[in-house]
């Protein structure tokens, strides 16, 4: 922004409480104009296409249609909006989400009243403003994995690798909570995240990247003592069941 204009700010969030506090915050700021609230991600869509903010400060977890379906639509129609996530947590999922949606930047909700103020006015100048640890992983994505170099997925986990290769492979999530002694929620966990950081919204979508890439082999284990079939060297290591 090059006037000196107030900032205005849209504020979506499902928690009245949180919400409201993010209003007092915006209404005490000089640089800040409040724009309006909305407490889901639909509501936060009409605001949005109605008031035409600078900024919104986007929840990303809320019932319904989410901060992110909305920061899409809205950018959509809005090209020039600065969205602003808020979440709780800082995890490789929402990020990635977040940056795909085209949001801006990138903020937990436990920061600081001056931090916030400081990343709506550095969205609305057209920065894009990610958290220190969000920085981090942000850049950990970009660079090659320097543990699996020829990995064709190497935004991937070592967990994810090995749940995705069984996905090629043709095993359900039971079968591969199974296979790796996990459970079945972890599984959907990391699935779910594989799905993110392939950019494909199906397990078939997934199937069909991955063995285009060459996986669908069951993983190698990790602990050379666990091969199958392995005979140690020294009979008194050895166990009939590993």
């Amino acid at each position: 922004m090059t006037d000196t204009r107030p900032i205005s700010v849209v504020v979506a969030d499902d928690h009245p409480i949180f919400r409201s506090g993010l209003r007092q915050l915006v209404e005490d700021s000089p640089l800040l104009e409040f724009a309006g609230e909305a407490a889901d991600g639909e509501q936060a869509v009409e605001l949005c296409l109605q008031r035409q903010p600078d900024v919104v400060l986007m929840d990303i977890h809320m019932p319904g249609t989410n901060g992110i379906t909305a920061t899409r639509r809205i950018l959509a129609d809005l090209p020039s909006t600065g969205i602003l996530m808020l979440t709780m947590l800082e995890d490789d999922t929402s990020i990635f989400a977040a940056l795909r949606a085209g949001a801006r930047g990138y903020v937990v909700k436990g920061s600081g009243p001056d931090d916030i103020i400081r990343a709506i006015t550095a969205v609305a100048a057209g920065q894009a403003l990610f958290g220190a640890t969000a920085a981090a992983r942000i850049a950990s994505f970009l660079q090659p994995d320097a543990r699996n170099p020829g990995h064709p997925f190497p935004s991937l986990s070592a967990r994810e690798r090995d749940i995705l290769n069984l996905m090629a492979a043709g095993s359900s999530n039971t079968a591969i909570a199974h296979a790796l002694a996990l459970s079945e929620k972890t599984v959907r966990n990391n699935v779910s995240n594989i799905f993110t950081k392939l950019q494909v919204t199906s397990r078939s979508d997934a199937i069909v990247k991955a063995r285009r890439a060459g996986l669908g082999e069951p993983p190698t284990p990790s602990r050379p003592d666990r091969h199958p079939g392995h005979r140690q060297p020294d009979s008194s290591q050895t166990s009939k069941h590993a």
